[in-house]
């Protein structure tokens, strides 16, 4: 079997080395491919060294622009190197304009699509990731769903084939429970709204008297 695997983004490259590490245990032939959506050192690079992951076969270097300028480049750059390599399935991860690029282009050239950490949802309905997470759900033929949860709200949207509840893959990572807290925050309608960002950290700074709270902040990008 030959898999691309289509990552851009922070959570995508955890991800990626969890499953990573199975298909070279399984004898999986894998070409991994980065969109380059996250580009500078300490949003990507740093990751692929950290989790000791080996390099992409291909960077598409898409880099930042709108939503439509993003998931355009990637997909013209990616449906190239699904001509070249033709494999027997695509792998995407979570929510970003890199999944729903990979997904849709394999869906047009009649590639199967696995989405990893399939049928979250959230409020509000039109931020740009429940979006790309609603159109790639519908688009895969299968899905991993990190919960049970996430398995009933693909069967609420009449998707139930090719559905499977495997659990959340970050797990796999093996962290020890209550040693800390890992934040980010990123959403516009908590970072672009002052009092919203502000009780968050005030309820983020109460936490920290109990337990140690990471926080790695970057621009909303």
């Amino acid at each position: 079997m030959k898999v691309i695997s289509l990552v851009g983004a922070r959570p995508q490259f955890i991800k990626e080395a969890v499953l990573q590490e199975h298909f070279i245990k399984n004898d999986i032939q894998e070409i991994l491919v980065h969109s380059g959506q996250h580009y500078d050192y300490e949003m990507s690079d740093v990751f692929f060294k950290v989790l000791k992951m080996r390099k992409p076969d291909y960077n598409l270097n898409v880099g930042s622009g709108s939503h439509g300028v993003v998931t355009g480049k990637i997909m013209i750059a990616f449906e190239e190197v699904l001509m070249k390599e033709k494999p027997d399935v695509i792998v995407v991860y979570g929510d970003t304009n890199t999944t729903v690029a990979g997904a849709l282009v394999g869906a047009k050239l009649k590639i199967p699509v696995a989405h990893v950490e399939a049928g979250i949802r959230q409020q509000p309905k039109d931020m740009p990731e429940e979006i790309n997470r609603v159109v790639t759900d519908h688009i895969s033929q299968y899905l991993f769903c990190p919960s049970e949860l996430a398995v009933k709200n693909l069967e609420r949207e009449n998707i139930r084939d090719g559905v499977y509840f495997v659990g959340d893959i970050m797990y796999d990572l093996g962290l020890k429970e209550n040693e800390y807290i890992l934040c980010t925050i990123h959403r516009d309608f908590n970072t672009d709204d002052p009092e919203k960002l502000k009780n968050i950290l005030s309820g983020l700074s109460q936490i920290a008297h109990d337990m140690r709270v990471i926080f790695p902040i970057h621009p909303r990008n």
